[in-house]
């Protein structure tokens, strides 16, 4: 059975249209040949840094020791070695009385803070935005918790799939300008051996130049495609190098493999999910929004909230269309996502999160699976009564229909579906109770 890994090159392969493994000795990744057995070894890990003991001091340096606290000593008088005590003892105290009040002062200020961002949570209209990622398993999270998973997963199958899982490694777990910089000069290194296999001076890269340092070392995984692809950490000459052979390429894979699965791989998309919610009147006075839907930083969405008072100012103040457009444009562009609310003629509201460029259609598509009668026709009405069922409305994105960060539509049945009176579908009305 073909490992994630594999099924993930396979999707992009075919996506593509891309002929692996046509050339030379390589296998193609849907080979149903059986893979040679593996005698390359795991890549190397750096030991973990220990600290050096320092040496415990002898007997002598003890006794010298000792005998010059003494001979300092004897110089004080009984008085002052008296008062010294005393006052070694008042700073002792002093600080560990400083250092309790500075502990339960901050243990304190962190259960204040605690407790505000929980009843800050308590006013969002949802917790956050989470996604999920079914290359990797059914669970919900924010995207910074799946992009540890993601990293985690990735070097779990190393040993597996080592070459392929590099090439995924790459894509993920650096920065896009340094991944981008290092793909290159990674596939330059392999083409040359691919194309020149007589030429020597391809077979060899010195790991302490510079170009290898700046464009290669720097990248997680860079090393383990290179390992991969039949190169070999040799010392020669005092120096550490990188010496290629084709007898240390992975058995299962080839160059043309590896080069292939190098200009296929791409990052592993998470999918954002909806985050479905059925709630009622009352809940839906919940309209602030968490940072997650915004552009900026935390620090920056206070910063707009303290400038509120301002802008209300401002708009006593006559504006231009022009102006008010620019204004409305600059409020949208600090999402990346919109609340979408949906109100039936029963009061129940439905809710979901959506990216701003996410289409029109795909909230009817979103809304009709929540129905419990999927093959009704109905209609969505934006709040300034129009309804939004033309194709070329289905076409555009949120951001377009300028339905950020927040929108309610009401909900219609449409021709012979007029005199349906049930709505959401009963496991989703449960929802209620839960939320």
């Amino acid at each position: 059975m073909p490992s994630k890994i594999k099924n993930f090159f396979l999707k992009k392969t075919a996506e593509a249209k891309l002929k692996l493994g046509v050339h030379g000795p390589g296998r193609k990744l849907n080979s149903d040949a059986p893979r040679p057995s593996s005698s390359a070894s795991s890549s190397k890990q750096k030991d973990a840094y220990v600290p050096p003991k320092r040496n415990e001091l002898s007997a002598e340096a003890k006794a010298a020791a000792n005998a010059a606290l003494a001979r300092f000593e004897g110089k004080d008088t009984n008085e002052f070695n008296t008062s010294l005590a005393a006052i070694r003892a008042q700073v002792r105290k002093e600080l560990e009385a400083e250092k309790k009040a500075k502990e339960a002062g901050q243990s304190s200020e962190q259960e204040e803070q605690s407790a505000a961002e929980a009843e800050t949570r308590k006013g969002f209209a949802v917790q956050g935005v989470f996604f999920r990622c079914p290359m990797i398993g059914d669970e919900v999270l924010p995207y910074k918790e799946w992009k540890g998973k993601i990293k985690e997963f990735l070097y779990e199958q190393l040993a597996a799939d080592r070459g392929l899982t590099a090439c995924l490694i790459i894509y993920n777990c650096n920065p896009k300008d340094k991944a981008e910089v290092c793909i290159e000069t990674l596939t330059k290194c392999v083409e040359n051996i691919a194309n020149n296999p007589n030429e020597e001076k391809y077979k060899k890269i010195r790991m302490t130049n510079r170009m290898f340092c700046d464009k290669i070392k720097v990248c997680e995984g860079a090393l383990d495609f290179l390992h991969a692809a039949g190169f070999a950490e040799i010392e020669l000459d005092g120096e550490p190098h990188l010496i290629w052979s084709e007898d240390n390429i992975d058995p299962d894979c080839s160059l043309e493999v590896l080069l292939e699965a190098l200009k296929a791989a791409e990052p592993i998309q998470v999918e954002l999910d909806r985050n479905l919610q059925v709630l009622l009147p009352s809940q839906v006075k919940r309209s602030n929004l968490p940072p997650d839907f915004f552009r900026i930083s935390p620090e920056e969405v206070k910063r707009e909230q303290q400038l509120r008072t301002e802008a209300l100012e401002q708009a006593q103040i006559l504006k231009t269309k022009a102006m008010r457009e620019k204004d409305e444009m600059r409020t949208i562009n600090r999402y990346k996502f919109s609340l979408v609310r949906v109100r039936f003629p029963n009061g129940v509201y439905l809710q979901g999160t959506f990216n701003v460029y996410e289409k029109m259609n795909q909230v009817y598509e979103f809304v009709q699976s929540c129905l419990m009668h999927e093959s009704a026709e109905f209609a969505l009405v934006s709040p300034s009564g129009q309804k939004l069922d033309e194709q070329d409305e289905l076409d555009k994105s949120l951001y377009d229909l300028r339905m950020v960060p927040t929108v309610v539509f009401n909900f219609c049945y449409e021709n012979e579906s007029r005199s349906l009176t049930d709505f959401l579908k009963e496991e989703l009305m449960l929802l209620i109770q839960s939320f």
